[in-house]
């Protein structure tokens, strides 16, 4: 489920899970897409995915299957897995779709199949120029290559460290430019000097103009790209291949390099262990990594709006199954603090004997929109009762047909809550304008 037409969430991982069980049996991965899967599908395949968290439950997972969450979805369910997997044989959780923004925007690759939709590299040509001006100030220097990082100076404390972290094989290259016979994404040069470091990123800036970038990532850190190459760059040519919005998107980052991206995000998020730099440039300030930042930011900005008050509407529908909403066929598809969608079908429940949506059913459908979203926001001890219902009934919709209510809060006071709610046709045309106002009152 999205929230405020969020469809993309630049950050990402992959988490391993270990519990104790064992089995020899053949793996299976089980997809769940939260927006187009549903929990009658047999979760197998990238085309026939589970909707809800909840279908794991009903799942026999042993060792080495894996759970695949579609990239960019929120699930608001907890995760809980009953059994399975063994210490060296884990139940491996992990995403699937999405893309992949790597080397500071100079590849976009897709994480479905490993293709690469974008590329921008260094000539060669000009690696001897940057090893020669690297070694004639003192720094070190590697690039990366598929899953190694080539250096001529494996034994550099912070070449080490991005190797470990990126899980990179560290190659020695004592001839460094002449080993390299490929065209490298990017170069690194390495110092613990950040003056020296800084006084040729200044030159570099003036001298490679037009043909590279340099940038600090970090104090030791001088990195080399493409000319006209960055996160943000990259991030608006994906955006125009998906057809997506800024506006749509939130990016998370926590490096100088991530400024321009969560610039041109509609809602850019800065780690707490950031640069003070890249904080005054982000919309919002997280927790750090150690603090679990990126999932508060996620919780905050999305979760928090999708279930305002922890209500599974999975549950509340099958509840309401003999009761009104249930007898009319109203099923609730998603709720917040301020926002409520529920259908309900066109039928002999509903229609009129002319075939078209009664009036009387679709007044029933505000009520029951309005009133959960009241609910919602409600103290434990205070309960909800309709006091007021009005609207305008613009056009009809047939038998056959499935409408859509959206409610949105226009008041909410102490005593009373106002909701308006707007009622469509499966193919987006308004049939009915509804005010309802709900009286809040304290239990007795």
């Amino acid at each position: 489920m999205y929230m405020k037409n969020i469809k993309t969430i630049l950050c990402g991982g992959l988490v391993a899970m270990l519990v104790s069980c064992s089995s020899q049996m053949t793996t299976t991965n089980y997809y769940f897409d939260s927006v187009n899967g549903d929990d009658a599908n047999n979760g197998t395949s990238v085309g026939t995915p589970f909707k809800s968290l909840a279908k794991l439950q009903s799942l026999t997972l042993k060792g080495g299957d894996s759970i695949l969450l579609k990239s960019g979805a929120v699930f608001t369910e907890k995760l809980l897995l009953s059994c399975c997997g063994e210490e060296n044989n884990p139940v491996v959780l992990g995403k699937y779709g999405g893309f992949i923004l790597s080397y500071n925007g100079c590849q976009i690759i897709s994480a479905q199949n490993g293709e690469v939709l974008f590329e921008r590299r260094i000539n060669p040509e000009m690696l001897p120029y940057l090893e020669k001006k690297a070694h004639k100030n003192g720094f070190d220097i590697f690039t990366y290559h598929d899953d190694t990082l080539l250096t001529d100076k494996p034994d550099n404390k912070y070449i080490q460290n991005e190797a470990r972290l990126n899980d990179l094989i560290l190659i020695n290259e004592d001839e460094f430019s002449t080993s390299i016979d490929f065209a490298p994404c990017k170069c690194m040069l390495v110092s613990d000097d950040e003056e020296a470091l800084i006084g040729l990123e200044d030159h570099w800036k003036k001298r490679l103009a037009g043909t590279l970038d340099v940038f600090r990532s970090e104090p030791y850190f001088l990195e080399v790209v493409p000319c006209g190459v960055d996160k943000a760059n990259t991030l608006g040519a994906l955006l125009e291949l998906l057809d997506i919005k800024r506006e749509e998107v939130i990016a998370i980052g926590d490096g100088v390099c991530d400024v321009t991206m969560l610039q041109l995000a509609g809602v850019g998020v800065a780690m707490g262990h950031a640069q003070d730099s890249v904080k005054v440039c982000a919309d919002h300030v997280t927790a750090s990594n150690e603090e679990d930042g990126v999932a508060l930011a996620v919780e905050k900005l999305i979760i928090a709006e999708v279930h305002a008050a922890e209500i599974p509407l999975d549950q509340l529908n099958a509840r309401a199954r003999h009761a009104l909403m249930g007898n009319l066929g109203i099923q609730y598809t998603y709720a917040s603090e301020d926002r409520i969608e529920a259908t309900m079908p066109v039928d002999e429940r509903t229609r009129q004997p002319f075939g078209i949506l009664h009036g009387g059913a679709t007044l029933a459908l505000a009520e029951t929109v309005a009133g959960l979203g009241s609910m919602i926001t409600c103290q434990p001890d205070e309960i909800v009762v309709g006091m007021q219902v009005s609207g305008n009934h613009i056009s009809s919709a047939h038998e056959g047909d499935t409408v859509r209510a959206i409610g949105t809060i226009v008041h909410k006071g102490r005593s009373s809550h106002v909701w308006n709610v707007d009622v469509f046709t499966s193919t987006n045309k308004l049939v009915s304008s509804i005010r309802v106002v709900n009286s809040i009152l304290k239990k007795r």
